[in-house]
């Protein structure tokens, strides 16, 4: 006797894994992204606020000490930090975006995230780049600020200050997102991304030239993955203005290692390869989660 289907059961169907499908699930986490920040009015404006007052009020107040025929020359020193507050803006940015994680966690979005049949590596692809891309519409606004900074607008400059941003944030979010794999808690969480990120900004000669440090500082600044983030920064913004050698080597000195300076290209392979080092592991922290 042939047996019949119970009544009332629908099948459902799961569609197989493909490359289309994983980029498809990269684009919906990208877009969630998108569509939290825009709704956040209130992310966007802190987010803005200390990297204002950094450019503004410490930028002022720097330049206003040097004006008396100090070292800075004719170098505002809101333009030396210029680059600095750009990068700046993308970290905590990035890092905050990197948190939504365990918020997620908290209130068992994550899960549903993880149980659906899609690849876990493209979600963790789709919010470092989401992640990314949010921070560096924030650091737009910042870049809009450049001529109080004294950085002209130069399209091409602008455009660059753009595409660099955007590498160091994808780094930054892979970080943040590889700290977020295994944290439960928002508190934990911010309690770990302060220890990690006042360091990392103080160590990355965002706010003051790496050249005459004592040995010890340099050897920080040199293993600290935010310093090859905000060099080429600063070198496209030198590179746009008129300034004697004397005030390049003291303002714009590069990184170096043992007196070699690093080109920008190779800090630039640097940044890309630690971001795809770090979201590699916040993958394989994703595949033993829950």
């Amino acid at each position: 006797m042939a047996s019949t289907a119970p009544a009332g059961v629908v099948r459902v169907t799961v569609p197989e894994r493909s490359v289309r499908h994983d980029l498809r699930a990269v684009k919906i986490v990208l877009h969630r992204e998108l569509i939290r920040f825009w709704r956040d009015k209130l992310r966007m404006v802190s987010g803005l606020i200390q990297p204002v007052l950094w450019l503004l009020v410490m930028g002022t107040g720097l330049s206003n000490l040097m004006a008396s025929g100090g070292p800075a020359g004719d170098v505002d020193l809101k333009t030396f930090i210029f680059p600095g507050v750009c990068a700046m803006s993308v970290m905590f940015t990035a890092m905050f975006s990197a948190g939504s994680i365990v918020w997620d966690r908290e209130f068992g979005f994550l899960r549903e995230m993880l149980v659906a049949p899609v690849s876990r590596s493209a979600i963790v692809v789709g919010k470092c780049v989401g992640g990314a891309l949010v921070a560096t519409l924030q650091g737009v606004v910042i870049v809009l600020l450049a001529g109080l900074a004294g950085v002209p607008y130069d399209p091409l400059l602008l455009l660059e200050l753009v595409g660099l941003m955007f590498i160091g944030a994808f780094a930054l979010t892979g970080f943040g997102v590889m700290m977020a794999a295994r944290i439960k808690s928002m508190q934990s969480f911010f309690g770990l991304m302060q220890m990690a990120m006042m360091p990392m900004m103080f160590l990355s000669g965002a706010l003051y030239p790496l050249n005459g440090l004592p040995t010890w500082l340099t050897i920080l600044t040199r293993f600290n993955p935010l310093t090859y983030a905000v060099d080429p920064l600063r070198q496209a913004v030198f590179a746009h203005l008129d300034v004697s050698p004397a005030l390049e080597r003291t303002f714009n000195p590069g990184v170096s290692w043992n007196g070699w300076v690093v080109p920008v290209w190779m800090e630039i392979l640097i940044v890309l390869l630690m971001g795809a080092g770090l979201t590699g592991v916040a993958i394989l922290e994703f595949r033993r989660a829950e």
